[in-house]
Protein backbone atom coordinates (compact mmCIF):
# COMPACT_ATOMS: atom_id res chain seq x y z
CA UNK A 1 0.00 0.00 0.00
CA UNK A 2 1.18 3.27 -0.95
CA UNK A 3 2.01 6.02 2.01
CA UNK A 4 -0.26 9.25 1.06
CA UNK A 5 2.32 12.22 0.68
CA UNK A 6 -1.00 13.99 2.66
CA UNK A 7 0.06 12.95 5.89
CA UNK A 8 3.20 14.16 5.46
CA UNK A 9 2.28 17.70 6.13
CA UNK A 10 2.08 17.33 10.32
CA UNK A 11 5.79 16.30 9.98
CA UNK A 12 7.03 19.15 8.19
CA UNK A 13 5.18 21.08 10.79
CA UNK A 14 6.57 19.82 13.98
CA UNK A 15 10.16 19.73 12.40
CA UNK A 16 10.91 22.78 15.02
CA UNK A 17 10.10 20.43 17.87
CA UNK A 18 12.09 17.57 16.43
CA UNK A 19 15.24 20.14 15.54
CA UNK A 20 18.88 18.62 16.93
CA UNK A 21 20.24 21.15 19.28
CA UNK A 22 22.53 22.47 17.49
CA UNK A 23 26.45 23.48 18.71
CA UNK A 24 27.58 25.54 15.58
CA UNK A 25 26.05 27.57 13.47
CA UNK A 26 23.93 26.26 10.64
CA UNK A 27 26.18 25.92 7.19
CA UNK A 28 24.53 27.92 4.37
CA UNK A 29 23.83 26.02 1.18
CA UNK A 30 24.05 27.14 -2.12
CA UNK A 31 23.11 25.08 -5.23
CA UNK A 32 23.59 25.57 -8.94
CA UNK A 33 20.86 23.62 -11.21
CA UNK A 34 21.73 23.33 -14.94
CA UNK A 35 19.12 21.73 -17.66
CA UNK A 36 19.46 19.18 -19.44
CA UNK A 37 23.10 17.88 -18.90
CA UNK A 38 24.34 14.74 -18.89
CA UNK A 39 26.80 13.53 -16.61
CA UNK A 40 29.79 12.75 -19.70
CA UNK A 41 29.36 16.10 -20.39
CA UNK A 42 31.80 17.63 -18.96
CA UNK A 43 35.79 18.22 -17.85
CA UNK A 44 35.65 16.07 -14.27
CA UNK A 45 33.48 13.42 -15.88
CA UNK A 46 36.28 12.30 -18.60
CA UNK A 47 35.55 14.83 -21.43
CA UNK A 48 38.15 16.27 -23.11
CA UNK A 49 36.72 18.05 -25.82
CA UNK A 50 34.10 20.30 -23.92
CA UNK A 51 35.19 23.07 -21.79
CA UNK A 52 34.19 23.05 -18.10
CA UNK A 53 36.82 24.95 -16.06
CA UNK A 54 34.63 26.15 -13.43
CA UNK A 55 33.23 22.81 -12.88
CA UNK A 56 37.00 20.93 -13.00
CA UNK A 57 37.78 23.44 -10.04
CA UNK A 58 34.82 22.71 -8.15
CA UNK A 59 35.38 19.16 -8.37
CA UNK A 60 39.37 19.89 -7.50
CA UNK A 61 37.92 21.56 -4.41
CA UNK A 62 35.31 19.22 -3.02
CA UNK A 63 33.72 15.92 -3.74
CA UNK A 64 33.02 14.33 -7.33
CA UNK A 65 30.02 12.47 -7.14
CA UNK A 66 30.12 9.13 -9.68
CA UNK A 67 26.63 7.88 -9.15
CA UNK A 68 23.72 10.45 -8.64
CA UNK A 69 20.60 10.13 -10.59
CA UNK A 70 17.73 11.86 -10.95
CA UNK A 71 14.18 10.45 -10.12
CA UNK A 72 12.52 11.27 -13.39
CA UNK A 73 14.06 12.30 -17.42
CA UNK A 74 11.88 15.48 -17.94
CA UNK A 75 12.12 18.97 -16.70
CA UNK A 76 8.76 18.79 -14.41
CA UNK A 77 8.68 15.75 -12.91
CA UNK A 78 12.17 16.02 -11.70
CA UNK A 79 12.19 19.42 -10.03
CA UNK A 80 9.16 18.40 -8.59
CA UNK A 81 10.91 15.40 -6.82
CA UNK A 82 13.88 17.46 -5.80
CA UNK A 83 10.91 20.26 -3.78
CA UNK A 84 8.86 17.40 -2.37
CA UNK A 85 11.18 14.78 -1.63
CA UNK A 86 8.64 12.31 -3.57
CA UNK A 87 8.60 10.25 -6.87
CA UNK A 88 6.09 11.45 -9.66
CA UNK A 89 3.23 9.27 -8.96
CA UNK A 90 2.67 10.26 -5.52
CA UNK A 91 3.22 14.15 -6.11
CA UNK A 92 0.90 14.46 -8.60
CA UNK A 93 3.50 15.57 -11.42
CA UNK A 94 4.10 12.44 -13.68
CA UNK A 95 4.05 14.22 -17.25
CA UNK A 96 6.36 17.44 -17.74
CA UNK A 97 3.99 20.31 -17.51
CA UNK A 98 2.43 19.18 -14.82
CA UNK A 99 2.29 21.17 -11.02
CA UNK A 100 2.23 18.88 -8.26
CA UNK A 101 -1.37 17.30 -6.46
CA UNK A 102 -3.01 20.01 -4.63
CA UNK A 103 -1.88 19.22 -0.83
CA UNK A 104 0.96 17.65 -1.79
CA UNK A 105 3.78 19.59 0.84
CA UNK A 106 6.83 20.50 -0.29
CA UNK A 107 10.01 20.53 1.74
CA UNK A 108 11.40 24.28 1.45
CA UNK A 109 9.59 25.35 4.13
CA UNK A 110 11.07 22.77 6.42
CA UNK A 111 14.29 24.45 5.90
CA UNK A 112 12.75 27.68 6.85
CA UNK A 113 11.78 26.29 10.30
CA UNK A 114 15.05 25.56 10.77
CA UNK A 115 15.62 29.22 10.44
CA UNK A 116 16.92 29.12 6.90
CA UNK A 117 16.07 31.83 4.52
CA UNK A 118 15.58 29.86 1.12
CA UNK A 119 15.59 31.32 -2.13
CA UNK A 120 15.14 30.50 -5.70
CA UNK A 121 16.69 31.99 -8.55
CA UNK A 122 16.13 31.29 -12.16
CA UNK A 123 14.51 27.85 -13.15
CA UNK A 124 14.73 25.52 -9.89
CA UNK A 125 10.78 24.36 -10.03
CA UNK A 126 9.37 24.17 -13.37
CA UNK A 127 8.05 27.07 -15.22
CA UNK A 128 5.85 29.07 -12.66
CA UNK A 129 5.83 26.40 -10.17
CA UNK A 130 8.07 27.52 -7.67
CA UNK A 131 5.30 29.77 -6.07
CA UNK A 132 3.62 26.35 -4.97
CA UNK A 133 6.86 25.11 -3.16
CA UNK A 134 7.03 27.65 0.00
CA UNK A 135 10.71 28.99 -0.85
CA UNK A 136 10.99 32.70 0.98
CA UNK A 137 12.20 34.58 -1.76
CA UNK A 138 11.28 33.68 -5.95
CA UNK A 139 13.85 35.63 -8.14
CA UNK A 140 14.61 35.95 -11.64
CA UNK A 141 12.97 34.82 -14.73
CA UNK A 142 11.83 31.14 -13.60
CA UNK A 143 12.65 29.14 -17.37
CA UNK A 144 16.42 30.60 -16.33
CA UNK A 145 16.66 33.28 -18.74
CA UNK A 146 18.68 34.56 -15.72
CA UNK A 147 22.12 36.22 -15.46
CA UNK A 148 23.77 36.85 -11.67
CA UNK A 149 23.67 40.33 -11.09
CA UNK A 150 19.96 39.90 -9.73
CA UNK A 151 21.55 37.28 -7.36
CA UNK A 152 24.32 40.05 -6.64
CA UNK A 153 21.98 42.23 -5.62
CA UNK A 154 20.07 40.08 -2.86
CA UNK A 155 23.38 38.66 -1.26
CA UNK A 156 24.35 42.21 -1.04
CA UNK A 157 20.61 43.25 0.93
CA UNK A 158 20.28 40.47 3.01
CA UNK A 159 20.45 39.59 6.70
CA UNK A 160 23.89 37.69 5.94
CA UNK A 161 23.49 36.12 10.30
CA UNK A 162 20.24 34.58 8.87
CA UNK A 163 21.47 30.74 7.26
CA UNK A 164 20.91 30.36 3.47
CA UNK A 165 20.19 28.25 1.00
CA UNK A 166 19.91 29.33 -2.16
CA UNK A 167 19.43 27.40 -5.10
CA UNK A 168 20.14 29.11 -8.65
CA UNK A 169 18.48 27.13 -12.31
CA UNK A 170 19.68 28.17 -15.63
CA UNK A 171 18.43 27.25 -18.94
CA UNK A 172 21.47 25.96 -20.32
CA UNK A 173 22.11 23.33 -22.19
CA UNK A 174 18.49 23.45 -22.32
CA UNK A 175 17.36 23.65 -26.09
CA UNK A 176 17.26 26.25 -28.55
CA UNK A 177 20.69 25.31 -28.25
CA UNK A 178 23.06 29.22 -28.66
CA UNK A 179 25.67 29.87 -31.20
CA UNK A 180 28.98 27.53 -31.36
CA UNK A 181 31.38 29.25 -29.46
CA UNK A 182 34.64 28.73 -30.91
CA UNK A 183 34.05 24.76 -30.92
CA UNK A 184 35.19 22.43 -33.81
CA UNK A 185 32.64 20.69 -34.43
CA UNK A 186 34.44 18.56 -36.52
CA UNK A 187 36.77 17.13 -33.81
CA UNK A 188 33.88 17.29 -30.91
CA UNK A 189 33.34 13.24 -29.71
CA UNK A 190 30.38 11.63 -30.17
CA UNK A 191 28.17 9.03 -28.45
CA UNK A 192 28.24 6.05 -29.76
CA UNK A 193 24.44 6.32 -29.57
CA UNK A 194 24.53 9.29 -32.19
CA UNK A 195 24.70 9.22 -36.38
CA UNK A 196 27.79 11.01 -37.35
CA UNK A 197 26.51 13.78 -39.36
CA UNK A 198 27.42 16.77 -40.09
CA UNK A 199 24.12 18.54 -38.80
CA UNK A 200 24.91 16.22 -35.59
CA UNK A 201 28.05 17.96 -35.00
CA UNK A 202 26.91 21.45 -35.47
CA UNK A 203 24.05 20.70 -32.87
CA UNK A 204 26.49 19.42 -31.00
CA UNK A 205 28.97 22.44 -31.35
CA UNK A 206 26.13 24.28 -30.07
CA UNK A 207 25.42 21.95 -27.03
CA UNK A 208 28.56 22.09 -25.87
CA UNK A 209 28.81 25.71 -25.96
CA UNK A 210 25.95 26.03 -23.97
CA UNK A 211 27.51 23.82 -21.57
CA UNK A 212 30.80 26.33 -21.19
CA UNK A 213 28.18 29.13 -21.17
CA UNK A 214 26.37 26.89 -17.83
CA UNK A 215 30.20 26.82 -16.38
CA UNK A 216 30.74 30.48 -16.89
CA UNK A 217 27.75 31.33 -14.83
CA UNK A 218 28.74 28.56 -12.48
CA UNK A 219 32.20 30.70 -11.58
CA UNK A 220 30.26 34.10 -11.11
CA UNK A 221 28.09 32.45 -8.65
CA UNK A 222 30.81 30.74 -6.92
CA UNK A 223 32.62 33.97 -6.68
CA UNK A 224 29.20 35.44 -5.11
CA UNK A 225 28.87 33.00 -2.56
CA UNK A 226 32.66 33.08 -1.57
CA UNK A 227 32.36 36.99 -1.40
CA UNK A 228 28.67 37.59 0.00
CA UNK A 229 27.90 34.31 1.94
CA UNK A 230 29.96 34.60 5.10
CA UNK A 231 30.84 31.36 7.05
CA UNK A 232 30.73 27.86 6.64
CA UNK A 233 29.38 26.82 3.19
CA UNK A 234 28.57 23.74 1.22
CA UNK A 235 28.35 24.62 -2.49
CA UNK A 236 26.68 22.14 -4.97
CA UNK A 237 26.59 21.74 -8.64
CA UNK A 238 24.34 19.46 -10.27
CA UNK A 239 21.68 19.07 -13.32
CA UNK A 240 17.92 18.37 -13.44
CA UNK A 241 18.49 15.40 -16.20
CA UNK A 242 20.49 14.38 -19.30
CA UNK A 243 20.98 16.33 -22.50
CA UNK A 244 18.04 16.62 -24.90
CA UNK A 245 19.31 13.91 -27.39
CA UNK A 246 18.44 10.65 -28.45
CA UNK A 247 18.39 8.25 -26.14
CA UNK A 248 19.22 11.23 -23.31
CA UNK A 249 16.44 13.36 -22.46
CA UNK A 250 12.71 11.38 -22.18
CA UNK A 251 14.74 8.22 -21.68
CA UNK A 252 16.08 5.86 -18.80
CA UNK A 253 19.29 5.01 -19.65
CA UNK A 254 22.11 6.55 -17.94
CA UNK A 255 22.42 9.09 -20.48
CA UNK A 256 18.85 10.46 -19.70
CA UNK A 257 19.15 9.65 -15.25
CA UNK A 258 22.79 9.62 -14.63
CA UNK A 259 23.93 13.49 -13.81
CA UNK A 260 26.53 15.81 -12.38
CA UNK A 261 26.89 16.29 -8.98
CA UNK A 262 29.94 17.99 -7.47
CA UNK A 263 30.02 19.61 -3.74
CA UNK A 264 32.34 21.74 -2.14
CA UNK A 265 32.34 22.53 1.34
CA UNK A 266 35.76 23.63 2.93
CA UNK A 267 36.68 21.95 6.18
CA UNK A 268 34.08 19.03 5.60
CA UNK A 269 34.93 17.57 2.04
CA UNK A 270 38.33 16.20 1.22
CA UNK A 271 39.68 18.21 -1.76
CA UNK A 272 39.50 16.22 -5.52
CA UNK A 273 37.62 12.92 -3.41
CA UNK A 274 35.36 10.99 -5.98
CA UNK A 275 31.72 9.15 -3.85
CA UNK A 276 30.35 5.84 -5.81
CA UNK A 277 27.22 6.35 -3.04
CA UNK A 278 24.54 6.26 -5.36
CA UNK A 279 21.83 9.14 -4.48
CA UNK A 280 19.24 10.34 -6.38
CA UNK A 281 17.55 14.20 -6.41
CA UNK A 282 14.62 13.18 -4.00
CA UNK A 283 17.50 12.81 -1.40
CA UNK A 284 18.80 16.56 -1.46
CA UNK A 285 16.30 18.43 0.53
CA UNK A 286 16.16 15.58 3.14
CA UNK A 287 20.12 15.86 3.60
CA UNK A 288 20.03 19.47 3.81
CA UNK A 289 17.44 19.48 6.34
CA UNK A 290 19.45 16.85 8.47
CA UNK A 291 22.39 19.18 8.10
CA UNK A 292 20.89 22.00 9.67
CA UNK A 293 20.35 20.05 12.10
CA UNK A 294 16.23 18.58 11.40
CA UNK A 295 14.57 15.51 11.59
CA UNK A 296 13.43 14.32 8.03
CA UNK A 297 10.18 13.80 7.62
CA UNK A 298 8.47 10.58 7.52
CA UNK A 299 7.09 8.80 5.12
CA UNK A 300 8.68 10.54 2.19
CA UNK A 301 10.71 8.94 -0.52
CA UNK A 302 13.92 11.40 -0.16
CA UNK A 303 16.56 9.65 2.09
CA UNK A 304 19.37 12.00 3.53
CA UNK A 305 23.07 11.27 2.45
CA UNK A 306 24.29 13.75 5.28
CA UNK A 307 26.73 11.15 6.06
CA UNK A 308 28.16 10.86 3.50
CA UNK A 309 29.33 14.90 3.20
CA UNK A 310 30.19 14.65 6.51
CA UNK A 311 32.66 11.57 6.32
CA UNK A 312 30.93 8.89 8.32
CA UNK A 313 29.30 7.12 5.57
CA UNK A 314 30.52 5.99 2.18
CA UNK A 315 27.41 4.14 0.60
CA UNK A 316 23.59 4.87 0.22
CA UNK A 317 21.42 3.55 -1.77
CA UNK A 318 21.48 0.10 -3.13
CA UNK A 319 18.93 0.64 -5.89
CA UNK A 320 18.10 3.83 -8.31
CA UNK A 321 14.31 3.68 -9.41
CA UNK A 322 13.46 5.78 -12.21
CA UNK A 323 9.94 6.92 -14.20
CA UNK A 324 8.72 8.92 -16.88
CA UNK A 325 5.26 9.40 -17.98
CA UNK A 326 5.58 11.79 -21.32
CA UNK A 327 5.93 15.42 -22.40
CA UNK A 328 2.72 16.26 -24.11
CA UNK A 329 2.02 14.41 -27.74
CA UNK A 330 5.52 15.02 -28.61
CA UNK A 331 6.14 12.10 -26.30
CA UNK A 332 3.83 9.06 -25.31
CA UNK A 333 6.12 6.61 -23.56
CA UNK A 334 5.73 5.02 -19.63
CA UNK A 335 8.53 3.62 -18.73
CA UNK A 336 10.06 2.54 -15.18
CA UNK A 337 13.43 0.96 -14.68
CA UNK A 338 15.70 -0.43 -11.97
CA UNK A 339 19.43 0.38 -11.43
CA UNK A 340 21.76 -0.78 -9.38
CA UNK A 341 25.75 -0.23 -9.28
CA UNK A 342 26.39 -3.00 -12.14
CA UNK A 343 22.82 -4.03 -13.60
CA UNK A 344 19.77 -2.10 -15.18
CA UNK A 345 16.60 -3.33 -15.95
CA UNK A 346 13.92 -1.04 -18.11
CA UNK A 347 9.99 -1.73 -18.47
CA UNK A 348 8.29 -0.19 -21.64
CA UNK A 349 4.79 -0.23 -20.50
CA UNK A 350 3.50 0.19 -23.88
CA UNK A 351 5.86 -1.27 -26.61
CA UNK A 352 3.30 -1.05 -29.17
CA UNK A 353 3.65 2.78 -29.05
CA UNK A 354 6.22 4.81 -30.94
CA UNK A 355 9.21 6.38 -28.60
CA UNK A 356 8.88 9.92 -30.26
CA UNK A 357 9.97 13.37 -29.09
CA UNK A 358 10.29 17.17 -29.51
CA UNK A 359 13.39 15.79 -31.47
CA UNK A 360 11.36 14.30 -34.48
CA UNK A 361 7.80 15.42 -33.90
CA UNK A 362 8.35 19.29 -33.53
CA UNK A 363 8.32 21.48 -36.72
CA UNK A 364 10.97 24.16 -34.49
CA UNK A 365 14.28 22.84 -35.80
CA UNK A 366 15.97 24.32 -32.95
CA UNK A 367 14.37 20.95 -31.13
CA UNK A 368 16.33 18.69 -32.69
CA UNK A 369 14.90 18.47 -36.45
CA UNK A 370 18.19 20.17 -37.50
CA UNK A 371 19.84 16.97 -37.18
CA UNK A 372 17.06 14.62 -37.34
CA UNK A 373 16.40 14.87 -40.34
CA UNK A 374 20.42 14.04 -41.47
CA UNK A 375 19.84 10.81 -39.53
CA UNK A 376 16.66 9.39 -41.49
CA UNK A 377 18.89 10.63 -44.32
CA UNK A 378 21.62 8.56 -43.37
CA UNK A 379 19.29 4.98 -42.91
CA UNK A 380 17.90 5.11 -46.03
CA UNK A 381 21.90 4.33 -47.38
CA UNK A 382 23.41 3.43 -44.19
CA UNK A 383 22.74 0.22 -41.95
CA UNK A 384 23.77 1.13 -38.67
CA UNK A 385 22.20 4.48 -38.46
CA UNK A 386 18.99 2.66 -39.55
CA UNK A 387 19.55 0.31 -36.54
CA UNK A 388 19.98 3.67 -34.11
CA UNK A 389 17.06 5.11 -35.56
CA UNK A 390 15.22 1.92 -35.64
CA UNK A 391 16.19 1.26 -31.52
CA UNK A 392 14.65 5.01 -31.01
CA UNK A 393 11.13 4.49 -31.88
CA UNK A 394 11.11 0.80 -31.26
CA UNK A 395 11.27 -0.88 -28.10
CA UNK A 396 10.98 -4.31 -26.69
CA UNK A 397 8.84 -5.10 -23.01
CA UNK A 398 11.63 -5.44 -21.19
CA UNK A 399 15.51 -3.87 -21.79
CA UNK A 400 18.55 -5.49 -19.39
CA UNK A 401 22.02 -4.17 -19.40
CA UNK A 402 25.40 -4.99 -17.98
CA UNK A 403 26.29 -1.67 -16.95
CA UNK A 404 29.81 -3.20 -16.16
CA UNK A 405 30.46 -4.49 -19.77
CA UNK A 406 27.97 -2.41 -21.59
CA UNK A 407 28.16 1.32 -19.87
CA UNK A 408 26.44 3.18 -22.48
CA UNK A 409 23.28 0.37 -22.67
CA UNK A 410 24.01 -0.90 -26.05
CA UNK A 411 23.07 -4.88 -25.64
CA UNK A 412 19.47 -5.43 -24.15
CA UNK A 413 20.55 -8.96 -22.23
CA UNK A 414 16.82 -9.42 -21.33
CA UNK A 415 16.39 -12.37 -23.85
CA UNK A 416 19.73 -14.38 -22.84
CA UNK A 417 18.97 -17.52 -21.18
CA UNK A 418 21.73 -17.06 -18.29
CA UNK A 419 20.07 -13.83 -17.18
CA UNK A 420 16.69 -15.07 -16.48
CA UNK A 421 16.54 -15.16 -12.88
CA UNK A 422 17.80 -11.77 -12.65
CA UNK A 423 15.05 -10.24 -14.95
CA UNK A 424 12.73 -12.59 -12.94
CA UNK A 425 14.24 -10.97 -9.93
CA UNK A 426 14.75 -6.95 -11.18
CA UNK A 427 10.96 -7.57 -12.59
CA UNK A 428 9.93 -8.26 -9.03
CA UNK A 429 11.53 -5.52 -7.56
CA UNK A 430 10.08 -3.19 -9.99
CA UNK A 431 6.65 -4.68 -9.43
CA UNK A 432 6.93 -3.58 -5.61
CA UNK A 433 8.12 -0.40 -5.77
CA UNK A 434 5.46 0.64 -8.52
CA UNK A 435 2.63 -1.01 -6.04
CA UNK A 436 4.22 0.68 -2.95
CA UNK A 437 4.31 4.13 -5.26
CA UNK A 438 0.53 3.50 -5.96
CA UNK A 439 1.72 3.72 -9.61
CA UNK A 440 -1.59 3.85 -12.12
CA UNK A 441 0.40 3.50 -15.00
CA UNK A 442 -1.47 6.43 -16.89
CA UNK A 443 -0.69 6.84 -20.84
CA UNK A 444 -0.92 10.92 -20.29
CA UNK A 445 -1.83 12.24 -24.39
CA UNK A 446 -2.27 10.27 -27.84
CA UNK A 447 0.55 7.69 -28.66
CA UNK A 448 1.82 7.13 -31.61
CA UNK A 449 1.39 3.77 -32.59
CA UNK A 450 4.64 1.58 -34.66
CA UNK A 451 3.40 1.44 -37.83
CA UNK A 452 1.86 5.10 -38.00
CA UNK A 453 3.44 8.15 -39.48
CA UNK A 454 5.37 10.76 -37.20
CA UNK A 455 3.53 13.68 -37.63
CA UNK A 456 4.87 17.44 -36.73
CA UNK A 457 2.93 18.94 -33.38
CA UNK A 458 3.12 22.77 -33.39
CA UNK A 459 6.05 23.45 -30.68
CA UNK A 460 3.69 26.22 -28.78
CA UNK A 461 1.90 23.09 -27.38
CA UNK A 462 2.65 21.13 -24.39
Amino acid sequence: MSIQPFAIFAALLSLPLFAAEKTSPLPNIVVFISDDHSMLDSEPYGSTDIRTPQMARLAAEGMKFTHAFVASPACGPSRTTLCTGLWPARNGAEPNHKAKNPGVPSLPPALHALGYEVAAFGKVAHGNYGKDHGFDVLGGNQIGDIDTVEVANFLGNRDASKPLCLFFGTRHPHVPWGDNAGYEATALKLPPTHVDTAETREQRARYTSDITRADTLLGELRALAKGKVPGDTLFIYTADHGGQWPFGKWNLYDAGIRIPFIAAWPGHLKPASTSDAMISWPDLLPTFIELGGGKVPEGIDGKSFAGVLRGTATTHRERIFTTHSGDGDFNVYPIRSVRTRDWKYIRNLHPEFQHQSHISRSSNVTSGLAYWQSWLSAAETNSAAAATVKRCAERPAEELYDLKSDPVELHNLASDPAQTERLKQMRREVDAWMQMQGDQQTVFGTPLLIGQPVTMLDPGKK
